[in-house]
């Protein structure tokens, strides 16, 4: 019986109905849920510390930030403009620094001028909210001593200056 089997010619071609072969599978879902798993968070909001003693010269000021979590951060955006008391205030020019530190020195600004801060933070994923916003100061540019005034005698001296700064000094030190 065996032999006569094997005599026989056998069809082998299986029968695929018609409407699976043209079935398509949607793995749009899969793959998101894929792409969501080796994802990271965009980071929360940094936090803009305070200005720091001694953090500022007449043109220049050190800003520095941080984060209260973990959040893994590509890059800081550092905004900043003057502060201004008179109404035009939101029309004063705004600057931007992409930075990777959490600090940044800040040059070519005018002496005694208060400056508002923000900070940013961002990844592959996106971008943080803005940071609260913080007032430097940059410091005040050393006063013009009026030469022609100076008056002295054996127990005392009259020295004059006059300040270079638009905005009022709150104070001088005089040194001999």
């Amino acid at each position: 019986r065996l032999k006569e089997f094997l005599k026989k010619e056998a069809d082998l071609e299986l029968s695929i109905q018609p409407d699976f072969e043209e079935r398509v599978i949607d793995f749009s879902e899969v793959e998101q849920l894929m792409n969501s798993i080796n994802s990271i968070p965009a980071p929360c909001a940094p936090v803009i510390n305070p200005q720091a003693p001694n953090a500022a010269t007449g043109t220049s000021l050190r800003v520095c930030w941080g984060l209260f979590s973990d959040d893994t951060v590509e890059s800081y955006q550092l905004c900043y403009k003057p502060v201004s008391n008179e109404r035009h205030c939101d029309e004063q020019a705004e600057h931007t620094l992409k930075v990777k530190e959490t600090y940044c020195t800040i040059t070519n600004l005018l002496p005694n001028t208060q400056y508002e801060f923000w900070v940013s933070a961002s990844n592959v994923s996106g971008v943080s909210p803005p940071s609260e916003k913080a007032v430097y100061v940059t410091a005040p540019s050393p006063p013009t001593i009026k030469s022609k005034k100076i008056r002295s005698c054996e127990n005392a001296a009259l020295v004059c200056w006059e300040s270079r700064d638009i905005n009022p000094v709150d104070s001088y030190t005089v040194e001999l």
